[in-house]
């Protein structure tokens, strides 16, 4: 699954279909308001407060994939509703507290999907268009926080989904894509079962309607369970908390909780810029296998590699001698959670030296000690550190206080339905309106190693991300031979 805006996604024309999450009334109403993730509530409250303001930010997170042949629409819905039925965290409304936030929860059985036909799409800049429009219509205070469609051809349909991201991360993109196609192929396959022919809607008919599916399989674990649990486990925690020990020395080496990237970007403080988005490939998957296979033979993971190699090249680039940067870590584990869809990302501070004349190996080593302190101090989430160590900058930022440093890889083939990634062209769209730094996402297919980057739109943040990433890339080579 690639990370790739949807401008370079290469989506073919054909007939427009949305499908509107939509209320039904139940005989008990909805359940009993349920509490919400630590990023959930600081998300929401930041649009809040920006909407105050009159700036507002806005983001997604959406999915693009394709199905093969004739598309049966009805099926396609039952699919799309099944996924919303399957996670209770797409089923939440949302509701402001006192300083945070609670939501209740629609059943299974009191929401519906309504399709609207929206006609022919004769270009590709048309799709591209539609789908811009419709990803963006996705807002933080207003429910749903999901919109749902497809674009329709005689011999292939793209099937796509865009979520606010208070309700998913870029792990759930994998999850609901493998959600929907299985729920297609099993609809399908019954349909085939019982008739002659599937039932398909007029592809230039203008239909309306609700449409219910069928009964859900049993859902996984329930992100609004896990999140009251871990607020739970934290509720004592205070200021001088021992729990905050790691956080709090790293807040004392580093000015502050935020690390800031070491680079000039040419960035003016307090302002956000347009994003500049790209994706491109670093390491053939070739090169990927002998690159991990290296940084076993020095005991090391190909994540941390790949920390080590980005710590070099920015070293490299003029940046400083102990790397400093905030990474985000998956907490869903192997267990009930492992295909929930949620934001279940803590973002977790790792520190370690780049001395000057430190090669691969040394940095990879101390890299791996680095990764293996955050993993011992997982349990303290980011926000509530946050909140206890910095309440000021707590209550007042909207975004990151400057360009901050970010590392982040996903090994791609090991998601959910990822064997089917490649002939689904399985892509994930991530937007934002504004951008103060640069942020990479490295991700892992069988094709390679990929990163997609957003930066400021500034000539210097450019210069800065080209040179960077070419020492990086000539960093991983060189371990290689080549």
């Amino acid at each position: 699954m690639l990370q790739i805006s949807v401008e370079d996604s290469e989506i073919g024309p054909g007939e427009a279909h949305r499908w509107h999450l939509v209320p039904l009334t139940g005989a008990d109403g909805p359940a009993p308001r349920r509490m919400t993730g630590y990023n959930q509530a600081k998300h929401f409250t930041v649009a809040q407060y920006a909407q105050s303001v009159d700036d507002p930010i806005r983001s997604y997170v959406a999915a693009s994939f394709e199905l093969a042949g004739p598309v049966d629409l009805d099926a396609l819905a039952g699919a799309l509703l099944e996924l919303v039925r399957r996670h209770e965290v797409l089923r939440a409304v949302y509701q402001p507290l006192a300083g945070d936030l609670g939501c209740e929860v629609l059943t299974p059985d009191e929401v519906a999907l309504k399709h609207v036909y929206g006609g022919p799409l004769e270009t590709p800049a048309q799709v591209t268009a539609h789908l811009q429009e419709a990803f963006r219509e996705v807002d933080t205070l207003s429910w749903p926080l999901i919109t749902m469609g497809a674009v329709v051809r005689t011999g292939s349909t793209t099937v796509w989904f865009s979520c606010d991201h208070l309700v998913t991360d870029g792990l759930s993109t994998a999850i609901a894509i493998n959600d929907i196609a299985t729920a297609y192929r099993d609809l399908t396959a019954t349909a085939a079962a019982t008739a002659p022919a599937p039932a398909t809607a007029p592809a230039t008919a203008t239909a309306t309607g609700t449409t219910d599916g069928t009964a859900p399989q049993p859902g996984p674990g329930s992100y609004l369970e896990f999140s009251r649990t871990q607020r739970r486990a934290n509720r004592a925690m205070r200021a001088d908390d021992a729990r905050l020990d790691h956080w709090r020395a790293f807040r004392d080496r580093n000015g502050g909780l935020f690390p800031r990237f070491p680079l000039d970007l040419g960035v003016r403080p307090g302002e956000l810029y347009a994003p500049v988005t790209s994706t491109e490939r670093l390491l053939t998957g070739r090169q990927t296998e002998d690159f991990g296979a290296v940084c076993r033979a020095l005991d090391g993971r190909l994540s941390m590699g790949l920390l080590a190699g980005l710590a070099l090249a920015l070293r490299e680039q003029g940046g400083p001698e102990v790397y400093r940067g905030l990474m985000p870590f998956n907490e869903r584990g192997r267990g009930e959670y492992a295909e929930s869809m949620g934001w279940f990302i803590n973002t977790l501070p790792v520190e370690f030296p780049v001395g000057p004349r430190a090669g691969f190996g040394e940095v990879l080593a101390a890299a791996q000690e680095a990764y293996a302190q955050v993993r011992a101090h997982a349990a303290v989430h980011f926000v509530k550190a946050w909140k206890l160590l910095a309440p000021a900058e707590y209550a007042s930022l909207r975004y990151w206080p400057h360009a901050v440093n970010f590392f982040s890889y996903i090994d791609c083939r090991r998601l959910p339905g990822a064997d089917r990634h490649a002939a689904q062209r399985a892509r994930m769209h991530v937007w934002v309106s504004g951008c103060n730094g640069i942020l990479h996402w490295l991700h892992r297919t069988d094709e390679g190693l990929f990163v997609n980057t957003i930066h400021a739109d500034t000539p210097q943040a450019a210069a800065v991300n080209r040179a960077l990433l070419d020492g990086f890339a000539r960093v991983l080579t060189e371990p290689l031979g080549r």
